[in-house]
């Protein structure tokens, strides 16, 4: 058996660790590798094995492997402040367990010294430290010893607290180039430590022993950021001190020498100005004349202002520092003495405006100036005028001598008075014009006229000189009279001019235009306006026309004078073909003679033009139809003026689209004088309009608003009903309007409760005819249907109440003697207490019925209703009765009978009155009742309205109205137009019947209209009462009048009647 053995030979260590100790260096450990033998033994002797273990565990002893450890010594900071410690590791790596070691200390107190041991074998790896240096350590083991290698060294610095601040002398953060500074090091409690200083920028580290740092010449490279440190020794110094900025200027400062504009009284005052910089001291000089050298006034003050008396040259310097720095010299001022006289400045002649050409002096004054030698100084506009007289004189202004004017006068060189007061002259370039008026330009016969001549400038002096003729005549003597200056009163004819004229030598303005001044003749003019309206409107035609009463076969030229914006032309006519507001105003006019003599003016008329078109406003009455009624048509045109023809429409509906078409009434194709209209047998809803027109051409005024006329009553043609088939509904109740009638098309229309026309789009949905309303509509309203053939159906009013109570009731009228039924709805809950009806705001009823049945309406039942529950009341509804015709098996014969005999009769009649009327106009033929009306057709309207109102009256007392119409050929122009006479009469006619036979009426009343063919167009009327002879009746002993019948006749000559 074979075994290797290393063996490590030590030799000449211990001679290279005392040369380091000699040296004071980090020790630096040197091992040789000695021959290493491998013992070969073999296993045969017993001595030899003992010797090989003996030799073999010695030097396992020794040393196992070759080489040594170096220890890592680490520090938590490298910096001590104040009394605190630092903690130092020392750290031999691959070493299991620190324990079996020991630990030698080592400090150095700069890089040239040599270690010191501060500690030796001690067990502690950590230890705290409180003073500044340079530390490392190593390890080692007892028995035999041995060392680690020096661990790396660690540096330890010491900071003081005591305050370093560092300051500027002098204190100016900006300096210039050349100046002089020193930063200061300041160590607050230093006391007699010996304190080294450090400085940065880096450069200004030599030396850096210092506390402070002189710049004795300062360049732009000296600009930085300054601060410093004190140092005790290489690893003990003081924190940072602050940092103090410098910016050196390339350029020396350059004063700014300023002076007061407006002197004080006796002194002026100066400023020097440094900017940018502080501390300053002034140094003051002074020139008294242009060639002479400064002098010196005051050195060294640190006021920037002073205050001079004396006139001169002066500068300034600023200068600051030890050795003083100084700046360039400022800007020379130069200062006038001013002296006390007082200057004015005048003008001569007084006049601040003049004309081109005019001369002018203006006069510089000093006040005490006495026999001083004075040279004056004038400016225009802050420049210079070349003249050192007193007197500026301008002997021909132009436009560039306008301006503001000073002067002053002067001494010397720099001493003069104050500025004088300016005087503002104004050039204007054109010669100004006279201008010439008359009150008059004819001379009323024995009187005079006064001229007026003026010159509209805002400068005065003028004087005026008069001609007549030609212009180059002399001008007018005192043979006229002269009011005062610019007015004369002449009593002459002829041509007039003027002229002004002011100055010496004079300037005279331009000549005024002339004006011509005539005598009067006794002939009048007057102005008359076709067509005759003084007011007219925006667009019309008219004519103003100039006429001379008694003018004779003389040749007149006209004038014409007005108030408007247009002049007019000078003929004997005027015509606005389409008129203006600028045409309004009062037109008058007079006539010349070729001989100049002329008529005085005429009296004005006044033209008012409108500047808007005119509007019609239509008023239909009634608003709702009951049987029989007539229909009334009023037509106003706003701003109510004459001339008008009235033409009226009545609207057709177009569907699909949401417009009308307009049709002419059939009396209306060629207008109505009236303003009135009566529709008569209107029997459905109707929508009209109408228009006015006036003048040739003609002018037409805007369409009115259309109108509607409403009726309840139901036709076969369009017809509206609602479902359900009441007045009131709740919000939440489905309401559906339907159109019914002979058409494949509708449309619903509505006039809601915020009065507008709206579609079922708007409330509801349109299906077909049916119109659906909306749940949440809610709004009072009156709806009805309009159809794709042009016709409108029944209206009927609606109320979606978002309440808890309605009242229902019907729709539709309700026909006189039929059973009616209102009740009292509730949205929620049920009646358990009386319910109370009201007609009119009357208490009708008061019960636990929740109904009002009426057996049998009557008209009299007609009003507004309303119920109320338990302090709840629904809205009121108006409930219509329609009037029934009475049923009776005589009546057609009654009828008929008095038709024909009536008719016969009523012929014989009119036959025998149109005999009186053409023999007589003025006499009366019908003795009994009877009343003749000329005038007219508005008196038409007014009796035919007052035969509406008998109906009217007949309808509300339930007699039967039969209507009857004969016509032959009408002419509906004669009709509409010129005078016509209207004759009633009353006739009695007498049936004889059979006692105890009475059959329907017994009172009938027949109505003719009858229209003659004649020269006057007359039309008479005629009404005949047929009375039964019989008794009345009795119904329970009570006696009723007999029912009257009322037949209305409109009967025409050469009509052939068809009975």
């Amino acid at each position: 058996m074979c075994v290797k053995y290393v063996l490590t030979h030590t030799a000449g260590k211990k001679t290279a660790e005392a040369k380091k100790r000699e040296t004071g260096s980090r020790l630096i450990r040197s091992e040789e590798q000695s021959d290493v033998s491998v013992l070969d033994v073999k296993m045969g002797h017993t001595l030899l094995r003992v010797l090989e273990l003996f030799l073999v565990n010695t030097l396992l002893y020794v040393h196992a492997e070759v080489g040594h450890p170096k220890p890592r010594l680490t520090v938590d900071t490298n910096i001590i402040h104040g009394k605190n410690n630092v903690t130092l590791t020392c750290s031999v790596e691959g070493s299991a367990d620190w324990t079996v070691w020991k630990y030698d200390w080592f400090k150095r107190t700069s890089y040239s010294s040599e270690a010191q041991s501060i500690r030796n074998g001690v067990p502690e790896n950590i230890i705290g430290v409180s003073e500044e240096g340079l530390y490392n350590c190593r390890g080692r083991r007892e028995d035999p010893p041995f060392y680690t290698e020096y661990s790396n060294e660690v540096t330890i610095q010491k900071i003081f607290s005591n305050r370093v601040s560092l300051t500027l002398q002098p204190n100016w953060t900006q300096i210039f180039k050349g100046e002089t500074i020193t930063l200061r090091c300041q160590i607050e409690g230093g006391g007699g430590t010996d304190w080294t200083y450090q400085w940065t920028p880096e450069r200004l580290n030599i030396p850096p022993t210092n506390n402070e740092y002189r710049i004795s010449s300062a360049t732009e490279s000296d600009s930085g950021e300054y601060r410093c440190i004190g140092r005790r020794d290489s690893y003990s110094s003081t924190g940072w001190s602050n940092t103090i900025t410098l910016t050196v200027s390339a350029r020396k400062p350059e004063p700014r020498l300023t002076a007061d504009n407006i002197p004080v009284r006796g002194t002026v005052r100066l400023t020097c100005s440094v900017e940018g910089s502080a501390d300053w001291k002034y140094d003051w000089f002074k020139r008294t004349s242009d060639s002479s050298k400064a002098q010196s006034i005051r050195n060294g003050v640190p006021h920037k202002v002073i205050e001079v008396s004396e006139g001169g040259l002066y500068h300034c310097r600023g200068g600051r520092g030890d050795p003083p720095f100084y700046t360039e010299e400022s800007n020379e001022v130069t200062v006038h003495g001013t002296v006390s006289n007082r200057v004015s400045l005048t003008l001569q002649p007084n006049r601040t405006q003049i004309f081109r050409g005019e001369t002018i002096t203006l006069r510089c004054q000093i006040e005490g100036g006495g026999g001083t030698d004075w040279a004056y100084i004038w400016i225009k506009d802050k420049l210079n005028i070349p003249s050192t007289n007193n007197e500026y004189r301008i002997s021909s202004a132009t436009e560039s001598d306008s301006g503001k004017y000073w002067c002053k006068g002067r001494r010397d060189s720099y001493s003069s008075t104050e500025w004088s007061n300016f005087i503002t002259l104004t050039v204007s370039p054109n010669r100004p014009k006279a201008e010439l008026s008359a009150d008059d330009r004819d001379i009323p016969v024995g009187g005079s006229v006064t001229l007026t001549c003026s010159v509209k400038t805002s400068s005065s002096g003028w004087k005026y000189f008069w001609y007549r003729g030609e212009k180059t005549s002399e001008p007018l003597t005192t043979q006229d009279v002269l009011l005062s200056t610019g007015r004369i009163r002449v009593s002459q004819e002829g041509v007039y001019w003027c002229r002004g004229g002011r100055g010496e030598p004079v300037y005279y303005t331009e000549y005024s235009d002339s004006i011509s001044i005539n005598k009067i003749v006794v002939n009048k003019a007057v102005v008359t306006l076709q067509p005759n309206w003084s007011e007219i409107f925006s667009g019309e035609t008219i004519t103003l026309r100039c006429e001379i009463k008694n003018g004779g076969d003389t040749e007149w030229e006209y004038e014409w004078k007005t108030t408007s914006s247009r002049k007019p032309s000078n003929q004997n006519e005027v015509s606005i073909t389409s008129a203006y507001v600028s045409h309004s105003g009062d037109y008058r006019c007079k006539g010349r003679k070729k001989n100049k003599q002329s008529t005085d003016w005429s009296d004005p008329i006044k033209l008012t033009v409108s500047d808007e078109k005119p509007k019609s406003v239509l008023t239909v009455s009634p608003l709702w139809l009951n049987a029989g009624d007539s229909v009334t048509l009023n037509c106003e045109v706003e701003h109510p003026s004459a001339g008008w023809r009235f033409y009226w429409y009545k609207t057709v509906p177009k569907l699909p689209d949401y417009s009308y078409s307009l049709e002419l009434l059939p009396v209306s194709s060629n207008g109505t004088e009236q303003d009135s209209y009566i529709v008569h047998g209107q029997t459905g809803t109707a929508r009209y309009v109408c228009r006015a027109e006036r003048g040739d051409p003609v002018y037409y005024t805007q369409y009115s608003e259309p109108k509607f006329v409403w009726s309840r009553d139901f036709h076969s043609s369009a017809s509206l009903t609602v479902s359900p088939d009441r007045v009131q509904h709740f919000t939440s109740d489905s309401v559906s309007l339907n159109c019914e009638g002979n058409s494949t098309e509708w449309r619903v229309r509505g006039l809601t409760g915020n009065r507008y026309l709206s579609y079922c789009s708007y409330w509801g949905t349109m299906t077909g005819s049916t119109c659906n309303m909306y749940s949440s509509w809610q709004s009072d309203g009156v709806f009805w249907c309009e159809s794709g053939s042009g016709e409108f159906s029944n209206a009927v009013n609606i109320s979606l109440q978002d309440i808890n109570i309605i009242l229902v009731s019907p729709v539709h009228p309700v026909t006189e003697g039929d059973p009616v039924s209102l009740s009292c709805k509730l949205r929620t809950g049920i009646f358990d207490s009386n319910v109370f009806f009201y007609r009119n705001d009357e208490l009708i009823q008061n019960d636990t019925r929740k109904e009002r049945n009426i057996s049998a309406v009557s008209k009299s039942d007609e009003g507004f209703y309303k119920c109320q529950y338990s302090e709840e009341e629904s809205p009121q509804s108006w409930m219509s009765v329609k009037v029934s015709r009475p049923e009776s098996s005589s009546f057609p014969v009654g009828l008929i009978v008095g038709l024909v005999c009536g008719t016969i009769l009523l012929l014989l009649i009119l036959l025998f009155l149109l005999y009186c009327y053409r023999s007589s106009k003025d006499s009366r033929c019908i003795s009994q009742s009877e009343r003749t009306i000329q005038g007219s057709d508005t008196n038409q309207v007014l009796n035919q309205n007052e035969a509406q109102g008998a109906v009217y009256s007949t309808l509300l007392h339930g007699g039967p109205v039969a209507y009857e119409s004969i016509k032959g050929t009408e002419d509906t122009e004669n009709v509409a137009g010129g005078s016509q006479d209207v004759t009633y009469s009353l006739i009695e006619l007498k049936n004889i019947k059979k006692k105890g036979k009475q059959h329907g009426p017994e009172e009938s009343t027949v109505y003719s209209d009858v229209k003659t063919r004649t020269a006057d167009d007359n039309l008479m009327y005629a009404q005949v009462n047929h009375h039964n002879k019989g008794k009345a009746k009795k119904t329970k002993g009570i006696p009723h009048p007999a029912p009257t019948e009322a037949v209305y006749s409109e009967v025409k000559p050469g009509t052939s009647l068809g009975l």
